[in-house]
């Protein structure tokens, strides 16, 4: 069993549990040690199968998941994981094709960093999704309030951003921790055009430092579209403005111009 629940640190309020799973034991040695002196509690897998039964027995509140892995490869844990849970991915990928990062993207993960990586920039990624989720290291953070009166209607849609819920006609739509703040983001206030630049900023925790960053957002505003809107590829509620990024608007109102 590859796991180290850094028991040796003492700390009087609940930390985060990370799920790492990665076939190289080096990069696991690291960073397990560098996110254990984060105040984090970590786990470790070594293979794709593996990573499953320990999700399931530690239940992490966040997985940074390794894509070339043996039994079973990090896209299709990714699938699996998805299918029960919208516990929070980091994808790393040593792979050199954009479009094969973003399909990991497409299955539902929240962030990928591109092999090699520096441990430095993926805890302040683990950081960031951690800290919009309400949770912390060693010591738990308070969730971000949410603005407005905590319940938006959007045509058929109902968004209780206390619970962090949509639903419509009464059914839940599962959204993912991610996905649930870009809606929140998009919809704070309607009609203003939203960079793509300013996306990946407030939700990402860091600016496009590569052509390929600013396709999360892309692939993040497809995939809410896809969730919420009745024709995806004629949207209504979350508008593409060209060469800019994207704005929201309420069911009824007027198109905004120079949108397409």
């Amino acid at each position: 069993m590859h796991a180290d629940d850094g028991s040796s640190q003492l700390s009087a309020a609940p930390r985060a549990t990370l799920l790492i799973v990665d076939d190289e034991a080096a990069v696991r040695r690291v960073l397990v040690m560098r996110l254990q002196l984060a105040g984090y509690r970590v786990v470790c897998a070594e293979d794709g199968e593996e990573a499953l039964t320990l999700f399931h027995q530690e239940q992490p509140d966040l997985v940074v998941l390794d894509v070339m892995l043996p039994k079973l490869d990090g896209f299709a844990v990714c699938r699996r994981l998805r299918a029960e849970s919208c516990v929070p991915i980091i994808f790393l990928t040593a792979l050199d094709n954009v479009a094969e990062r973003v399909s990991g993207l497409d299955l539902g993960a929240d962030d990928y960093l591109p092999k090699p990586f520096s441990p430095k920039e993926l805890e302040a990624r683990i950081a960031t999704i951690l800290r919009r989720m309400g949770k912390g290291a060693a010591v738990t953070e308070p969730r971000e309030q949410s603005n407005g009166t905590g319940v938006m209607r959007l045509g058929d849609l109902v968004v209780d951003t206390n619970r962090r819920q949509v639903t419509r006609d009464g059914e839940r739509i599962a959204l993912t921790y991610t996905e649930f703040s870009l809606l929140e983001l998009l919809f704070r206030e309607p009609g203003r055009v939203v960079p793509r630049a300013e996306i990946l900023e407030q939700l990402w925790g860091y600016p496009p430092r590569r052509a390929a960053d600013l396709r999360v957002v892309d692939v993040y505003v497809a995939r809410l579209r896809g969730k919420l809107e009745p024709d995806p590829r004629n949207p209504e509620l979350i508008l593409t403005v060209r060469g800019t990024g994207y704005a929201s608007q309420r069911m009824g109102e007027l198109a905004l111009s120079a949108v397409g």
